[in-house]
């Protein structure tokens, strides 16, 4: 089943003001689709609402604060008021702690857990209230690899993925169950290079970035587009580490385990110590007074293009090539473990 993005297509996007969520707006934009901007810093969404334009969409920034559920409906409610009934809502934003478990305060994870899960609920439900009556729509849920498999130093993070994971299956068996036309579909994704790493809150020696490979945040947006113009499927993956890990996490979890203790503390740190100015967006926007674009720090080593996109449209052609990967990352974690 296809549902073409064109000029009178009416997207909403979270966390539109950086990264996966900025450039997941110009792609639906290009598209010529209207766009409902849903984020909280000033100059930010003025920044991504100036890339909508300029890329062919209408743009309609909105202030809101995804963990308010009644703000995300209020956004909602003015988004069909303005620009008609939303036709794709894609939930993107997210905030976090990078820092071992028992360094993240109380307040700090359920904050991490009310924007980065909650606020897909919030979305979610916003956008179902809409859709439902009208028995037609899509959801994407902008997912991770880290839905599936947790690491050191993301704890609040990767709980939070695990719920919307959780909650994704819940809700798409549900709206089959009763036949409905609204769709919803799941796309995981692998690191990519967004401004985000220098905006969560850190407490880590060194500044924190994403393990490679890192891919930009383009690859994605192409990817959550195509997931709204495909919403038939229950996920996609993005990515050959995110196909790796999901994989090897699902025939060699205890490996996965005991590698990451090995590895996954350096590698999501670079050799330069944390600035001791880093803003923490956790509690407010770090773009608020400055438009920090839709890339990250990481242009020279961030891959443009995914095969794994590719192989995801056509699932058909690449069953074997899965099948042989699930056993080669359990082999590959092993003889990991054994240097």
């Amino acid at each position: 089943m296809k549902h073409r993005i064109g000029k009178d297509t009416v997207v909403a996007v979270t966390g539109a003001t950086g990264g996966i969520g900025r450039a997941t707006a110009v792609a639906f934009a290009r598209r010529g689709a209207q766009v409902a901007l849903l984020a909280r810093g000033e100059e930010g969404l003025d920044g991504a609402a100036d890339d909508v334009t300029s890329a062919g969409g209408r743009a309609l920034p909105i202030g809101v604060d995804v963990a308010d559920p009644g703000g995300v409906d209020a956004a909602a409610q003015r988004a069909e008021d303005e620009l008609g009934p939303i036709d794709v809502w894609v939930n993107v934003a997210f905030s976090s702690v990078f820092a071992p478990f028992w360094e993240i305060e109380p307040d700090e994870f359920k904050r991490t857990t009310e924007v980065t899960y909650l606020g897909y609920v919030n979305g979610t439900r916003a956008a179902l209230k809409r859709m439902m009556p009208r028995d037609r729509g899509v959801i994407v849920q902008c997912g991770s690899a880290l839905a599936y498999r947790g690491i050191p130093l993301q704890s609040a993070y990767c709980g939070s993925k695990h719920a919307v994971q959780g909650m994704h299956d819940s809700l798409r068996a549900e709206l089959m169950h009763e036949r409905s036309g609204v769709k919803v579909t799941m796309v995981q994704m692998p690191a990519v290079n967004t401004p985000q790493f220098d905006w969560v809150l850190n407490r880590l020696p060194r500044r924190p970035q994403p393990v490679p490979p890192i891919y930009q945040p383009e690859v994605a947006a192409d990817a959550l587009v195509y997931a709204a113009e495909h919403p038939g499927r229950r996920e996609y993956w993005v990515g050959g580490s995110t196909v790796g890990t999901i994989l090897a996490n699902k025939v060699a979890a205890g490996l996965l385990d005991r590698y990451l203790a090995r590895t996954g503390f350096k590698s999501q740190q670079t050799e330069k110590r944390t600035r001791a100015d880093q803003p923490a967006n956790l509690w407010e926007p770090a773009d608020d007074t400055a438009d920090h674009g839709g890339h990250g720090r990481f242009d020279e080593q961030a891959h443009a293009r995914s095969p794994q996109v590719w192989a995801g449209r056509h699932k058909y052609l690449v069953g074997a090539a899965t099948a042989g990967a699930a056993a080669g990352a359990a082999a590959g974690a092993a003889k990991l473990l054994r240097r």
